[in-house]
């Protein structure tokens, strides 16, 4: 049985390796130019937004010019955020193409923990009113709603800093010759998180899970368009930065599922 184990261990261990060999030569390709349009003003072309013609030749430099009416600012709270939420999900191209590069980590980052706190505090007080409508758990309801008031903004700024990490690591291997930096990346990565302001309808019967399908594919898309409008980069690059640590995730998670099923397919049959 152990032998059985092991078997499967490696098989899914030569699958990572063919995976890391397939971002080896994705690496490699990147290097060659990649480039692929979307319509969504960056790609072919020499027009306003997008590349300019040559192989090898990075695309022209995206100014700041107030188009979408610039950064959320927390001193002009409520109509700053609303305007902010609204570029972000129905104009994000202009959104991002419009706002500064450098110069301030402190907006983003309220503005992502507002749009995390907006969902967990709805949640928060849904499973309160359930909980009084059906009379158990309500302690628990309240301590669960100030644990998301107190834990939320942590765990959000823990995760943009990361996150950002991640993807500013994977930026500085595709995105060549040059880049904004590391606080364009954060700033691409907490304005995206937009999405998590109208992350509560999910909580609407039966659509539920149609509106976390809906959520989660759009999120990646705003992380696109916002690495590839931060950086001045094509959409074939910032599609690598954002998608390579998902296949990364997905892999580890169907080898970690797989050795779980080995090891328990081992089990029951030392059980039998």
């Amino acid at each position: 049985m152990r032998r059985d184990v092991v078997r499967l261990l490696l098989v899914w261990l030569r699958k990572l390796l063919r995976t890391c060999t397939l971002l080896i030569v994705i690496r490699r390709t990147m290097g060659e130019e990649i480039r692929v349009d979307f319509n969504t003003g960056s790609g072919g072309g020499s027009g306003a937004g997008g590349s300019s013609g040559g192989a090898g030749v990075p695309p022209p430099p995206r100014v700041s010019r107030g188009v979408s009416g610039g950064d959320f600012d927390y001193r002009n709270l409520v109509p700053s955020f609303i305007q902010t939420v609204r570029e972000v999900i129905f104009n994000p191209v202009n959104f991002f193409r419009g706002i500064r590069r450098e110069g301030d980590f402190l907006n983003p980052l309220i503005f992502a923990i507002l749009c995390s706190l907006i969902t967990a505090i709805i949640g928060g007080f849904i499973g309160l009113i359930v909980s009084l409508i059906t009379g158990e758990g309500i302690g628990s309801s309240i301590a669960g709603l100030f644990g998301n008031i107190i834990g939320i903004p942590i765990a959000t700024t823990i995760g943009l800093f990361i996150g950002a990490g991640i993807y500013h690591l994977l930026v500085l291997l595709f995105v060549r010759p040059s880049h904004a930096g590391y606080e364009a990346t954060f700033r691409a990565v907490a304005y995206a998180q937009a999405l998590q302001a109208v992350a509560f309808l999910a909580f609407i019967p039966i659509l539920g899970l149609l509106v976390i399908l809906v959520i989660a594919v759009y999120q990646v898309i705003l992380n696109v368009i916002g690495i590839r409008e931060m950086h001045s980069t094509t959409t074939g690059r910032a599609v690598a930065v954002v998608l390579v640590p998902v296949a990364i995730l997905l892999l580890l998670g169907l080898l970690l599922v797989g050795t779980i099923l080995a090891i328990f397919a081992a089990a029951m049959s030392q059980a039998q």
